[in-house]
């Protein structure tokens, strides 16, 4: 039996647990159907690391270029130039990941506000998509983006962890969401279970954030905690349990919104008329 196709929205190929197996990762995602792979820049190494992946492989890969807020004292005026570059790059095809962490704060807030906006200016004035990270931080992050008002691009806000009223707040901005592995462990992910349900298929996408987040029902358990593209699979056969919907349905799905989103190369559109409705937010 085929695989479904899945794209990893977000997976931090160039993080160094995958140094000595990076190939070998790549072929388990094959083999497993993901038919593309977004690596995530954190950094500004890290956002040269993710292009460099990307233009090697830019049929399979693609990247993001910015910088995370827990390094957003790293990240100033004078840095914008050389984030300019990096997001120029082909294959780069979002500025991020960029937002607000108040749940660590190993950046201060107001630092984090500054260098949160230098980016969107970036995104604005490139053209690009925003990849966003939020935690602990909704109405300051909200309202940094309303500022933009019309001139918001088209955003997701990656590795959604938040509240029902969150998630409907971003989708009445118009902006995309991602779930990762979070929602299969029943310490602190099993409220996304029933958040998923009120997703707009045509705003949901998937990934594993890897090497973190290693979804807790992947059965037999890895001996290792290392999270990779090739679990995807779990996470979608979690959500796709908790949407109601065939784990193939929601893998089309949420591919074609990626693919979309990203303006990924190489994957065949899917006929819509063969997918499942989308989940509407119930009042």
């Amino acid at each position: 039996m085929t695989a479904p196709p899945l794209v990893d929205i977000g997976i931090n190929l160039a993080h160094e647990s995958y140094d000595p197996d990076r190939a070998e990762v790549l072929a388990r995602a094959r083999a497993a159907g993901l038919v593309h792979l977004v690596v995530t820049g954190a950094t500004l190494a890290s956002s040269a690391a993710a292009a460099d992946l990307a233009a090697a492989a830019p049929a399979y890969l693609s990247a993001t270029a910015g910088v995370h807020p827990h390094h957003a004292a790293e990240f100033t005026a004078s840095e914008v130039p050389l984030l300019r570059e990096l997001v120029g790059r082909a294959g780069v095809r979002a500025v991020g990941e960029c937002g607000l962490d108040y749940f660590r704060d190993l950046a201060p807030r107001a630092v984090q506000r500054r260098a949160f906006e230098l980016q969107l200016g970036v995104a604005v004035d490139c053209g690009r998509s925003l990849f966003l990270h939020q935690r602990d931080a909704h109405e300051d992050f909200i309202a940094v983006l309303r500022s933009l008002g019309a001139a918001l691009p088209p955003a997701v806000a990656h590795c959604f962890t938040g509240t029902r009223a969150e998630a409907e707040a971003y989708l009445e901005m118009g902006l995309h969401i991602g779930i990762t592995g979070w929602a299969c462990d029943e310490r602190r992910g099993s409220h996304l279970l029933e958040v998923v349900r009120h997703i707009p298929a045509e705003r949901l996408m998937l990934e594993t954030d890897g090497p973190y987040l290693l979804p807790r029902t992947l059965r037999p358990k890895p001996s290792h905690r290392r999270n990779e593209p090739a679990f995807l699979t779990e996470v979608c056969r979690v959500l796709a349990a908790a949407r109601g919907e065939p784990e193939a349905a929601l893998a089309a799905a949420t591919t074609r919104t990626a693919a979309r989103f990203f303006g990924l190369p190489g994957i065949s559109p899917i006929d819509t008329n063969k997918r499942s409705q989308p989940a509407v937010s119930e009042s």
